[in-house]
């Protein structure tokens, strides 16, 4: 058995030891987590919607043969640009010119009838008013008179008609623009059963680009506008950007001329057009591209990095560093995509630290120590 002493002095070695290990236990707790963190900053950032857009030509004309005939000629080259006016095609007009001149001579022979009609009154008038002529014949001969002046204008009207149709063997381009392919081969006989096609021609410069918009994504605008979270773009006409099918932005901005009165039953879409300058000829119809629509500035908007954005059942939200040091929750309103930020339309603070790297260390209700967010560079990033 111990003595007294001997136990006192295991008892306090032991109560030591304890006392020590409770120590060491309070210096080992972990210290708050570092999150990098953005400041929220709220800017007006302009609204944008991307939509995909056909082009079709500003322009378009059907040349057609309008009388008939032989096709002897083509005077342009198919795929270039033609004036308004410009020779296309030549119909033989032989026989457009041997019909002008029957009705020429039509005119002629009704034109000395009228002038012998008209002799004729003017004898018979005196001698009608002596009695040396009935009555009866002067009425005759007014009328006669009259029937060949008649016969003058149908024929001076025959003539005017030929003169057009020998006018249509030469056929011009209605419109200023780019003419098609040859739709008809030289020699063949055109404009017998009615008009026939020749080639299509398009005016390009300008172009347009149709596109539709959602009617309730229309709605959900005029509703922020009426809340005051969105505001006009501030130009008096609505701003139209096209991307091209490379990804590259095309040069020319072009505007909005044209919104569809009533909603398509099939899409519940409204048809928008946009009218865009071609100077180069760039832009073709028939070609998809996407169209970058300008549609409002947002009033108070935070834009802050993809990555501090999360989601769950709940919606999109953002973790933060309150004031005191503690993680907490916001749920978010989102707007659009802009350079590889979200913009926060709400759900943000003025200065709030939103968190963006650290996220999955960190929980609401966590200590957390902000630092300041420094994005990886490129090559650096892409090597994890």
């Amino acid at each position: 058995m111990p003595s007294f002493p001997l136990r006192a002095l295991i008892v306090g070695t032991a109560a030591a030891l304890l006392l020590a290990a409770c120590g060491n236990s309070k210096q080992a707790a972990p210290p708050p987590t570092e999150v990098g963190v953005v400041r929220a900053h709220a800017e007006d950032v302009p609204l944008v919607r991307d939509f995909v857009g056909r082009l079709t030509a500003y322009r378009t004309a059907d040349v057609r043969a309008r009388v008939a005939g032989i096709l002897l000629k083509r005077e342009y080259t198919e795929g270039t640009d033609v004036a308004q006016g410009q020779v296309l095609f030549r119909i033989d007009p032989a026989p457009l010119q041997a019909a002008l001149h029957a009705q020429e001579a039509a005119l002629a022979e009704a034109r000395a009838n009228a002038q012998n009609a008209e002799e004729t009154v003017k004898r018979l008038g005196p001698l009608a008013a002596k009695g040396w002529a009935s009555q009866q014949d002067l009425d005759n001969a007014q009328a006669n008179a009259r029937s060949t002046a008649a016969a003058v204008k149908q024929a001076e009207a025959n003539v005017a008609s030929a003169q057009l149709n020998l006018g249509y063997a030469t056929v011009t381009a209605p419109i200023t623009g780019r003419a098609g392919q040859q739709m008809v081969t030289e020699g063949a006989l055109v404009g017998q059963d009615g008009p026939t096609e020749l080639t299509v021609v398009q005016q390009i410069d300008p172009i347009y680009v149709n596109f539709g918009q959602s009617f309730a994504e229309l709605q959900a605008l005029r509703k922020q506008q009426a809340q005051g979270l969105l505001k006009p773009a501030g130009k008096s006409q609505v701003e139209v950007q096209v991307v091209l099918p490379d990804g590259s932005v095309y040069p020319h901005a072009g505007t909005l001329g044209f919104t569809d009165l009533a909603v398509d039953p099939g899409t519940g879409a409204l048809s928008l057009r946009g009218t865009l300058p071609n100077p180069e000829r760039t832009l073709l119809p028939g070609m998809f591209v996407k169209v970058r629509l300008a549609q409002g500035r947002h009033a108070h908007a935070f834009p802050i990095p993809q990555a501090a954005v999360q989601r769950d059942a709940d919606g999109a939200y953002v973790l933060v560093v309150g004031g005191d040091g503690k993680v907490a929750r916001r749920p978010v309103d989102l707007g659009d995509m802009r350079g590889g930020n979200w913009v926060v339309t709400r759900g943000l603070a003025e200065g709030e630290q939103v968190i963006v790297s650290g996220l999955q260390h960190v929980h609401p209700g966590d200590a957390a120590r902000a630092v300041p967010y420094a994005p990886l560079p490129a090559a650096a990033a892409g090597t994890h």
